[in-house]
């Protein structure tokens, strides 16, 4: 039962992250951003990983799991209900302080979440198990872009060539039904999750650290370190891909996607992840973590240099194919890095968290080179090809954190 409560908030935030896919190209549209103004949604939903984590996990260590799962459901509603007056004032940046508040919510969530599931049951089995509540949450992320682009298409009766030509103001209002129906399902989960009786897991708590282990001591092992990296890598290019998707299959010669439909799109990103999350909890059971990691990685890599090379659907779907092999990475490199730490977990769990302000910068970065190429080659479509290199590049920091880094000092090898 424990383990069906903490898969349902994984859903949660699963749908709600990536409502940013969605909102990113309609923010651009109604503000006429550039690629990097548009990234500052990222940035700011991220960042509030790297700001966040350490109070997230004060918080939990003291109030416990269900007390901290529910101000972080209230948090998160309330980022939520923010969004609507930013929508109404027709500001672009004042979505950017209440997108920070919601996320904010979500750190507390995650915070606990991860090493708790983790640590439900046999050690050897953490990481099909992680991987199954990442499906879970894959099945949030991939419902968030379809339901999110409906809704802010839906909150009027226009097509989407008449919604285009109403003022700023009013097309950004129409995000607003969508953030409400968000900030209610919080606060219902939340009243859910107070009557529900969650069992404590002492390993799981920094109650249990008497020694009040430090960062540092943590920092000392190789493999974590190079985890809390390959965590930053891997996230930033599994959100910029996603942060791009849309924009990438809009254009006339690689998709030709019309906007209204193409939360489709990244919602088969999403949902090619959350369809290889459920084989890979499956495939570890009985393979290698560290050479699936490796593989799925490589894999990543020839996708994007495909996307790269060629033009038309062949790019589009080759960029939507990367999802599938997204699938394992995080729960992957998460069981790795707290493998064998015992009271270490729960500050190698915030670190890792925090590594999650990759999805902050990794598309801010890209934005600002789609920026930079579309200046010198005069082609956004190729500024926006050349530009996955950098993703491309995180991928190959996977390859070798899974073949190489993740190794513990004593057990398989050097540290």
């Amino acid at each position: 039962m424990a383990l069906i409560a903490m898969t349902a908030i994984f859903f949660m935030w699963g749908f709600i992250t990536e409502l940013n896919d969605v909102l990113i190209p309609h923010l651009k549209s109604v503000f006429e951003l550039k690629y990097w103004q548009a990234m500052l949604v990222q940035f700011c939903f991220f960042g509030a990983y790297l700001v966040m984590a350490v109070p997230a996990g004060r918080v939990m260590s003291h109030v416990g799991y269900k007390l901290g799962i529910v101000i972080g459901l209230l948090i998160a509603g309330g980022g939520s209900l923010l969004v609507l007056p930013a929508a109404q004032a027709g500001s672009f940046y004042l979505f950017l302080p209440a997108l920070f508040i919601l996320a904010s919510g979500i750190v507390l969530l995650q915070v606990s979440a991860n090493p708790y599931v983790a640590l439900l049951g046999a050690p050897e089995r953490a990481p099909s198990r992680l991987n199954f509540a990442q499906a879970v949450n894959s099945v949030g992320h991939t419902i968030g872009p379809a339901v999110g682009g409906a809704l802010i298409f839906s909150a009027t009766h226009l097509s989407a060539e008449d919604l285009a030509l109403l003022p700023a103001a009013e097309r950004a209002q129409t995000v607003q039904p969508l953030y409400l129906g968000v900030a209610l399902a919080l606060v219902v989960l939340a009243v859910a999750v107070w009557f529900f009786r969650l069992p404590a897991h002492a390993e799981a708590t920094e109650k249990a650290d008497p020694l009040k282990h430090t960062f540092a001591e943590v920092l000392k092992r190789p493999h974590v370190r190079w985890g809390v990296l390959a965590i930053f890598l891997y996230v930033g290019a599994e959100v910029a891909i996603g942060s791009f998707l849309a924009n990438y299959a809009m254009r006339p010669d690689i998709g030709g996607v019309a906007e209204q439909d193409v939360g489709f799109y990244v919602s088969l990103y999403w949902g090619a992840a959350m369809v290889g999350r459920f084989v890979g909890a499956a495939l570890l059971l009985k393979f290698d973590p560290r050479k699936m990691l490796g593989a799925y990685a490589v894999v990543a890599i020839a996708l994007l240099s495909t996307t790269m090379s060629s033009g038309g659907t062949t790019a589009m779907w080759a960029v939507i194919a990367v999802g599938f092999f997204n699938s394992i990475m995080f729960p992957t490199i998460f069981t790795l890095v707290i493998d064998r730490l015992g009271p270490l977990v729960p500050k190698a769990s915030s670190l890792l968290v925090m590594a999650i302000f990759g999805g902050a910068v990794i598309p801010l970065l890209q934005g600002n080179l789609v920026d930079v190429l579309q200046v010198a080659t005069g082609d956004e479509t190729r500024a926006l090809q050349y530009a996955f290199l950098l993703p491309a590049l995180c991928y190959a920091y996977v390859v070798w954190y899974g073949l190489r880094g993740s190794r513990v000092a004593g057990v398989g090898g050097r540290g």
